[in-house]
């Protein structure tokens, strides 16, 4: 028996319960692979994914140093530094290590999850949507991913080479926390993936009827004054360079905004 969703008609309310089922098992499945696989790249999953940031050799500061020897501002190179954390619970770097191959499975797992999404809610669609709908999905997902490698490339590594050589004096000696440096690096990479699909959410509100093409062009001002806060606030360090490097991506994500809203219609112009 059959029990993926297609495109006939005439299905029960349980044949839809039995399509749900099977979807969320699917999930379920993929999900479990992914985080024994994960088990199995524990060494490169944190030492060549999760802790480079936390020294010189990562890729960002290494170009940061190129880009410094290019336009001749030495004060864009880093320098030398490593950041050494710390565990204090008995039970710390199991409950990391649980806790970031989960997170990173599932993750990793968006994608799949959209796909049978998709799956399950596309015969109830008319052709048009079918076609609109998959594009949001394919989009969501990509922005996502975009947004958090934004994150993990960008933003975290400066957040972490201020934050964690940062000292009021010599007295006071930094020592982070596993836990702080995990939570701060998911926070961030989810937080930036989520703020990456400001394009989406402005294509759904165009749709709605409550925003329109004109009233995001009209608020481009306050938006640029808005996005140069945010990067302000994104990332804690003073050199103009790393904010407008954070603010040009959101900036571009407006812009697509913009792009994919709907334009006032002809007859709201006349009235």
């Amino acid at each position: 028996m059959n029990f993926s969703t297609d495109d006939s008609d005439g299905l029960s309310f349980w044949d839809h319960l039995e399509s749900l089922r099977w979807t969320i098992i699917r999930v379920i499945i993929a999900l479990t692979v992914l985080v024994l696989a994960l088990f199995g790249f524990s060494d490169f999953l944190f030492n060549g994914v999760i802790f480079p940031p936390l020294s010189s050799d990562f890729v960002f500061y290494r170009g940061l140093c190129y880009l410094s020897g290019l336009l001749h501002v030495p004060a864009l190179c880093p320098g030398e530094f490593k950041i050494e954390l710390i565990n204090f619970n008995l039970s710390g770097q199991f409950m990391a290590h649980l806790s970031t191959v989960f997170t990173v499975a599932f993750l990793l797992t968006v994608p799949y999850m959209l796909y049978e999404i998709w799956k399950f809610v596309r015969p109830a669609l008319y052709d048009n949507e079918r076609k609109n709908i998959g594009l949001v999905f394919f989009s969501s997902s990509f922005l996502f991913y975009l947004g958090a490698s934004v994150s993990y490339f960008l933003i975290f590594p400066l957040t972490v080479r201020f934050l964690g050589t940062y000292q009021i004096s010599e007295l006071v000696p930094n020592q982070i926390s596993l836990d702080s440096y995990m939570s701060t690096l998911f926070l961030l990479t989810f937080a930036m993936g989520v703020t990456f699909e400001m394009p989406v959410l402005a294509y759904f509100l165009s749709r709605l009827g409550i925003i329109t093409r004109e009233t995001l062009k009209a608020g481009r001002n306050i938006a640029v004054v808005v996005i140069l806060i945010v990067a302000a606030v994104i990332t804690p360090t003073t050199d103009p360079f790393t904010m407008l490097a954070v603010a040009f991506p959101l900036y571009l994500l407006y812009e697509v905004s913009i792009l994919v809203c709907k334009p006032r219609a002809k007859e709201d112009d006349e009235e």
